[in-house]
This record gives structure tokens, sequence and C-alpha cells, in this order.
């Protein structure tokens, strides 16, 4: 998960990273009330790079040019997104500029620092350029006058950069961070460092750790809503395309593997979630069968998918209670489900289906004696011939049968 920069820039500011005076701008007509003095900077807020040269970078002089400008710049799209809010920031004369970041390296297993004497950085030779510096024990100054020193730096100048390497480093690690970023750190006539702009890319495994990360991320969610087929699975460890089986899986490797086996069959993968972890943004517990009759209503809802196929594998908390999951997504009796109670139509003495519905196909495969109940259960729904599941033993039938269905529901 990355920010923004006028977000990262406020975690600069109160951690002490020199910042330029700045404000955020939701509308043009908020350039009226602003609280910096001009020539400023107006940037479009937005995740993709490449705005300063497709023109989302603008310096302006005074209030109606600013209004004007940020007009332009909140109806220009830049690889398809539109900022909702830009930042305004006071213009800066610089003599010189630096990168710095800090990484976690998961080759060594350590955060690794990294600086160079340019800014614009050609990353084809950036192994000529870019310094490093392996934080090998306990993070102690010593490791960002080192950087600063092999970076050629000296004096003052050396000092007020390290502390930024210390500030940055701080941050890394109270934030849960896998990359803290400044690029370029701009210094001017008077030996004064502040970074111009920044980047952070948080470990998103550690955002429940985080309130205030998690409040973030719920809002990313929710704005994405309106870009997606089915904005609800940004809270999710998964992958979303546009074919019509959706898949279900207790682990990134089954979910992958099933997704490989259904391409290699002529399918269309669409809406794949891995229900092993909880919501990225959740702060309270969840369960793996609260996640999977989430997901399920999630596919359902989804008009693109017609085939759910569902494959877990090993151990499952709860397995005992997949199947009751399963069945209550079907069926109108969430409290009511005892797989002896149907009879060879589907019901059990009410109407089974969902009236008026169209339920996708259900195709379920499970491995593991751990789910040995649950297959007993499913088995006992698979007897209606009216029944929307169908389960299999093995996963290369699960996928032959998945493929199958959705290119027959096509022809319909």
């Amino acid at each position: 998960m990355e920010l923004l920069e006028y977000q990262v820039k406020e975690w600069f500011g109160k951690i002490g990273i020199p910042v330029l005076p700045s404000q955020t701008i939701d509308h043009p007509t908020d350039l009226k009330r602003l609280k910096i003095n001009y020539p400023i900077v107006l940037k479009s807020q937005i995740y993709s790079g490449g705005r300063a040269k497709a023109g989302g970078v603008r310096f302006v002089e005074t209030t109606i040019d600013a209004i004007a400008a940020a007009q332009n710049i909140f109806n220009l799209s830049i690889y398809g997104e539109l900022p909702e809010v830009l930042l305004a920031e006071a213009k800066y004369n610089i003599e010189q500029e630096f990168y710095l970041a800090i990484v976690l390296d998961t080759a060594v297993c350590r955060p690794i620092l990294l600086g160079c004497n340019e800014a614009d950085i050609d990353w084809d030779e950036a192994g000529e350029k870019m310094q490093h510096v392996v934080v090998e024990e306990q993070f102690s100054a010593f490791y960002a006058r080192r950087l600063a020193l092999k970076m050629g730096l000296q004096g003052m100048l050396m000092q007020s950069v390290s502390n930024v390497i210390e500030k940055m480093y701080q941050l890394f690690i109270e934030k849960d961070l896998d990359l803290v970023e400044i690029n370029p750190l701009g210094v001017d006539s008077c030996g004064q460092v502040v970074a111009l702009n920044g980047n952070v890319s948080i470990n998103e495994r550690a955002i429940r750790r985080h309130p205030d990360i998690a409040v973030m991320a719920r809002k990313l969610v929710s704005r994405d809503i309106s870009k997606q087929t089915n904005g609800k699975i940004g809270n999710w460890d998964g992958t979303q395309m546009r074919g019509k089986i959706g898949i279900l899986g207790n682990g990134a490797g089954s979910v992958m593997a099933t997704l490989d086996l259904v391409v290699s069959n002529g399918g269309k993968p669409g809406v794949c979630l891995n229900l092993r972890h909880a919501f990225l943004t959740d702060t309270v517990p969840t369960t793996f069968n609260s996640r999977l009759q989430q997901a399920l209503q999630i596919l359902a809802a989804d008009k693109s998918i017609e085939v759910i196929l569902i494959n877990f594998l090993g151990s499952i908390p709860q397995a005992a209670e997949v199947a009751q999951v399963i069945a209550n997504f079907i069926y109108k009796q969430p409290n009511q489900f005892s797989p002896q109670g149907f009879s060879s139509n589907g019901t059990n003495g009410t109407k089974g289906f969902r009236e008026g519905s169209s339920l996708p196909n259900l195709i379920i495969r499970l491995a593991g004696s751990d789910l040995d109940i649950a297959k007993k259960y499913l088995s006992d729904l698979t007897i209606a011939e009216e029944s929307p599941i169908l389960f299999v033993e093995s996963l290369d039938n699960a996928v032959a049968q998945a493929v199958k269905l959705s290119k027959t529901s096509s022809k319909k």
C-alpha cells in the first residue's frame, strides 16, 4: 500500500524531516483562502508516476493563475487517474539535489540505506552511482553518517543529511514500512535541506497494527469502488480479472495454481481471493468462515461471475463449518441446515433455493483429512438434480468442469 505525497509529507513533518509549507486543495476555490505565500507550485495527488511530464505540476504566482491551473489539473487524467486533491506548496530555490531511501531487502532480510548525489536517477546505471549501507545490527547514527560519507558529503551538510536519514529510519520502523524514499532531497544556497517529494510503501500485513493507517486503507478501498467491477475486493489478498470463473482458495499457492490451470484449460478467471488471511484493513479478528461467507456474497453480487471454483487444501480452522456456510449461501434456512434433512429434490420441507435467483454454479474441491466432515455434508447437498453445487475430488477435474460450465453459460 502506498500513500499520496501530501500524506507522506504529513508523516515527514511530524517526525522531524524538513518539508516546505504546504496546503491541500480540495477545490479550486480553496486557493482564495491560501495560507502560504506566492509563488507556489500545484501538484496533482495521484498514485501514478510521470505527473510532471503530463502537466500535473504547475508553478503559479497569483491567485487567478492558481485557480485556473487547479481547474486544469483537477480535470487532467494521468494514466486514467483523476486527482481528488491537489497539494499547494511554497516554491523553493535549490542548489543541489540528493536521492535517499531506506528499503527492506528480502534477500538479506535487513534494511538497507540508499543514497545518491543525483535525484534524477537512471536506474539502468544506478549501480554505479548509488551508495548503500546494510543495517546489520541495531540502528544507530553511525549507519546514517556512514552513508553520508560514502556519498562524499562533509561538514554541516553531512550532519544535516545524516539527521534526515535517522528520521527516515525512525519512520521506517514505527510505521512498518517496506520503503521510505525522498526524491529529491533539496539543498538551498544556505545549506538547508528539505524533502521536496517523498514516497512510502507500507507492509500490508502490518496495517491492522496501526489504526491510523487502517483508516487510510479503508478510504483508499472506498475510493477504488467506482473504478473496479467489484470494489469490495480491495480489502482482500487477491486478484481481479474480467473472466467468468471466480476462484476461492486458502493460500496464495492454491489460488495461483488454480488460476494457472483455469487459463491452461481455456477458461477465463475472474475475481481470485485468498481466504487464509484477514482483510488488510480489519483491526478486529475474523474467522475463516466469516471470510468465506463474505467472499461468496461478493462473487454472487458480481454479475460477470458465472462459476465459483472453491479449492481448499490442507488444514482450515473450523473446517466442519465450511459446509454450513456454503449451504447457508445456497438455501434460505441459515439456521436450520442439516444435510440429513435434504430430500432428493434439494429441499427439507420448504423451498430450498432462493426464489428468482440466478446464483453462480459452485465447483468445490476439498483436499485434506481435516475437511472430511465438510466433504460428507457437501456430498449430501449435491444429490439434488437442481443443486448448483458440484463436488469433485481432483483439482484437474474441478477446473475442467468449471471451464465447461462457464462456456455453456456463455452460449446460453
